[in-house]
């Protein structure tokens, strides 16, 4: 019955992804791992032996720096295996975390990363909108206003690629780096587009950001149909408004090396097209 009543309770599994990470991990006497390598293994037997119970695993990020700022907060010993699983107990609910399906770590680790990068990523933008204030002239709030307006623009998006599987990508560089947002939407023949509801408000938010910052960012459009090659559109962002580019811009983007410059050769099965309108309205966010 105990066995049973084991498959009734989910764990947590805390995972240092990265080499820096664990070698930080192990000025605490307490932690009994002295190579990444062996650790990852026994994180890799864990993980699979918990899946064979039939046991519900969420695997979190463990951020060393984050986990030393939850103990001096708490008053926890940091030294301690208790405050490690109390610390990794509550990641799901603030880190980066996904569910274990049976990932090899080589495809779970990357995935995580992937996971914090976009959290990251999503809580820097919403805390740059909500800090921007209201307009000193109408009194409207500037974050509001661009993430209503990037909303807007998805919708328009969506509508616009028509039926097939979308991806779509927003770039806008903003705190020293560039800051990249990912959607997957599915749109049925005659039906609304399917997308996560995370994904979207990530995306959105994003290009809310380029929106209100006026940053040079930019979307690109994937979409897939059965039987058809698949088509890419671009735009860059002015101001509040997605500008499309042009069928030459699209190609030259996708088919010149970001690092060195030099042309890359386009894609089989792949048409490059220009972006097409999306017939936003001209009140826009600039007061």
């Amino acid at each position: 019955m105990r066995r049973r009543l084991r498959r009734e309770v989910p764990s947590t599994v805390g995972l240092l992804a990265d080499e820096q990470d664990f070698t930080t991990m192990r000025r605490y006497s307490s932690f009994p791992f002295d190579d990444h390598a062996g650790y990852l293994r026994q994180i890799d037997g864990l993980l699979t032996s918990l899946a064979s119970q039939g046991v519900h695993t969420t695997v979190g990020l463990l951020d060393p720096e984050e986990y030393a700022e939850y103990c001096a907060e708490t008053g926890l010993d940091p030294d301690s295996p208790v405050s490690r699983s109390r610390f990794i107990a509550g990641i799901p609910a603030t880190g980066a975390a996904v569910a274990y399906t049976g990932q090899p770590l080589d495809r779970l680790v990357p995935l995580l990363i992937g996971t914090a990068a976009r959290k990251a990523t999503w809580e820097y933008a919403t805390t740059v909108l909500a800090d921007l204030g209201e307009c000193a002239d109408c009194g409207q709030d500037i974050g509001r206003a661009a993430f209503d307006r990037a909303s807007h623009t998805l919708v328009r998006l969506l509508e616009g690629a028509g039926p097939g599987t979308h991806h779509l990508v927003c770039s806008v560089p903003a705190a020293g780096e560039q800051l990249l947002a990912v959607l997957h939407a599915d749109r049925p023949e005659g039906a609304p587009a399917l997308l996560d509801s995370s994904e979207g408000a990530e995306f959105v938010s994003l290009l809310a950001l380029g929106i209100a910052l006026e940053s040079p960012g930019g979307v690109v459009l994937r979409t897939t149909r059965p039987d058809s090659p698949d088509r890419l559109h671009g735009w860059r962002l002015h101001r509040d408004t997605l500008v499309p580019l042009t069928e030459a811009e699209v190609f030259n983007a996708y088919c010149t090396d970001a690092d060195t410059g030099e042309p890359l050769p386009p894609e089989p099965d792949v048409e490059y097209r220009a972006g097409f309108d999306l017939h936003l309205d001209d009140t826009g966010t600039h007061h």
